[in-house]
């Protein structure tokens, strides 16, 4: 029994650790990040139709509680600021019916974009935690990612300190 626990403890650990270490980092990229993705119930979208504003990049599933948990935070802030665009990957392998009854509960105002978790966009790949949120600055390039849950005041309050 005190191996299970030990193991158990150790495994959190270094969870935690593996958190805490990448909370502040950012993917880094030489040139600006472009990469498109189909968006549910529409067309194809180009990250680079957003630059000149900031783009919040949401890695997010409709069974991670934590992700549901943001959405609202999320969509607030995409609906108060012109100067900041949401857009919300899907990472998740299901069927659009599925997105559809999720979004009967869950009111999302921002663009959702679909990943093919076996292709995830480049620079990113797949996310090593849902939720990821990377920031990307008006040039297109990488400036914060946030492991784990995000509120819409620490988004705000990074951006802002720009």
């Amino acid at each position: 029994m005190t191996g299970v626990v030990t193991k158990k403890s150790s495994w959190l650990l270094m969870a935690c650790l593996c958190l805490a270490a990448g909370s502040q980092a950012a993917y880094e990229s030489d040139t600006p990040i472009e990469f498109e993705l189909q968006r549910l119930h529409g067309e194809k979208t180009r990250l680079s139709e957003f630059r000149q504003k900031w783009v919040v990049i949401n890695y997010w599933a409709t069974w991670c509680a934590p992700c549901r948990k943001e959405i609202p935070d999320l969509s607030e802030l995409y609906d108060a600021r012109e100067d900041i665009v949401v857009l919300g990957l899907a990472f998740e392998d299901t069927d659009i019916e599925s997105f559809d009854e999720f979004l009967e509960e869950f009111d999302v105002s921002y663009p959702l974009l679909l990943v093919d978790v076996y292709a995830p966009p480049e620079p990113f790949g797949a996310p090593r935690v849902l939720p990821t949120t990377i920031i990307i600055n008006p040039e297109g390039y990488p400036a914060k990612t946030f492991l784990g849950p995000v509120t819409r005041e620490s988004i705000e309050s990074f951006i802002d300190s720009q």
